[in-house]
């Protein structure tokens, strides 16, 4: 069997852990920039507010309906989710961590236990651990576990947010009541295309023709229908490092001087290195642009990228960040004003495996000079150290206006209690 964890809308749960006068209040997260809606509680989905709301339109509304706003604060999240995922390695072995408010238990040798107990023990394991709510789904496959979790968390009331497919009659009566655009893994295209042939619902699915199945939606496809009948055939996934890694930001506002820009690629680059490092791998190329803002069409556009081999593999910040500025340097065009810039390295190889060069090789002090920074940023604080050609007084140029405080994270944020 497998158990589906998921967060109920996690960002917005992480702002009422320190908050609990905000339950049962209408709460949004905004992007980066304060762009955008990325996150909703339910409370704000009934007052109207879509997902992918500008900030700026829906401001009125916000006032309207005491909707209270926040800024991404992406240092709790991650710290509460890493919280989240090491109580759930208590209860199997066998964890993927799916996303930052997701994660697959595999629960083999569980033949004698009760699972819906189980999985009540575990809800309130989490939230007694973090003020975190979450629900179960569990079932004899990954996607039909999804499905339960999908009824967990629509009736509640009638699960108590943990629901059990464990007889073909609860996966049939699921399956038809599952929409087709609401399977795991079906995306818009593809719910176009098998609405058109009669698909309407997750049961359908299941009907049709394996060969029709896997020429239309190819051997994933395939094996989502044979997971959706109750046969696992989607396995759990064992961590794999990334096989490019981006570091993007809109700016906060229009750029025009060189410097300026070359100060934020700097920092994208070396944000890139460290991810890098964590991985223990090197890049052999790396990709620059940039771009105007297109959504200001009284303004002249223009973009370009770049992608520059590298003479040699590396996971120095130093270097990196220098052939981000050489290539900086080729795309550059004066006269235009910058919203958008970014770095993406890839072509991986392990650092353990280093092929060297006859002619030019990575320096090979950096190596320990990086482990040393890598160790100070970590114990001190984000960037503490910086290369020279970085903003020494702040890290990423974003608007967040109504970020949240970083309480478990920050010492100088910490939650403060009076005792009155």
């Amino acid at each position: 069997m497998y158990a589906l964890i998921d967060c109920n809308n996690f960002y917005a749960s992480c702002e009422r852990v320190f908050r609990p006068e905000l339950r049962g209040k209408p709460i949004v997260v905004l992007s980066n920039n304060d762009g955008c809606v990325i996150a909703r509680s339910n409370e704000a989905k009934e007052v109207g507010v879509p997902m992918g709301a500008l900030a700026h339109e829906y401001e009125p509304l916000f006032l309207e309906k005491g909707v209270h706003v926040f800024s991404a604060n992406f240092a709790l999240y991650g710290d509460l989710s890493n919280r989240i995922m090491s109580i759930l390695q208590e209860y199997t072995p066998e964890i993927e961590i799916y996303s930052i408010d997701e994660a697959f238990l595999k629960l083999d040798g569980f033949k004698y236990v009760d699972l819906q107990i189980y999985g009540q023990e575990i809800r309130e394991r989490v939230f007694m651990g973090t003020g975190i709510p979450i629900s179960i789904g569990i079932a004899p496959t990954k996607a039909l576990s999804k499905v339960a979790n999908r009824i967990a968390k629509k009736f509640p009331e009638k699960t108590n947010a943990c629901h059990i497919i464990d007889s073909d009659e609860k996966r049939i009566k699921a399956l038809k009541w599952l929409k087709i655009g609401d399977v795991w893994g079906i995306g818009r295209q593809h719910e176009k295309r098998l609405i058109k042939v009669g698909v309407n619902n997750a049961f359908d699915l299941t009907q049709m023709n394996d060969n029709w199945i896997q020429q239309n939606l190819s051997i994933v496809g395939l094996r989502l229908k044979k997971d959706l009948e109750g046969i696992p055939s989607i396995q759990m996934d064992e961590i794999q490092p990334k096989k490019n890694i981006a570091t993007t930001r809109s700016f906060e506002r229009n750029l025009t001087e060189f410097s300026d820009i070359k100060e934020r690629v700097t920092t994208f680059a070396v944000s890139c290195s460290e991810k890098l490092r964590k991985q223990q791998s090197e890049c052999n190329a790396m990709m620059i642009f940039i771009h105007t803002n297109f959504h200001r069409k009284d303004l002249p556009q223009y973009s370009r990228n770049i992608v520059v081999k590298l003479p040699f593999p590396t996971n120095s910040s130093i270097e990196l960040a220098k052939f981000a500025t050489d290539g900086l340097k080729q795309i550059f065009k004066e006269g235009y004003r910058y919203k958008k810039a970014g770095v993406i390295i890839m072509n991986f190889s392990p650092e353990q495996q280093r092929q060297l060069s006859m002619f030019e090789n990575s320096n090979h002090k950096h190596k320990g000079l990086m482990k040393i920074i890598d160790k100070i940023n970590t114990n001190f604080g984000q960037q503490k150290i910086k290369l020279a050609s970085q903003d020494l007084k702040r890290v990423w140029k974003m608007k967040q206006e109504k970020l949240s405080q970083r309480y478990t994270t920050r010492i100088e944020e910490i939650l403060i209690i009076k005792a009155i």
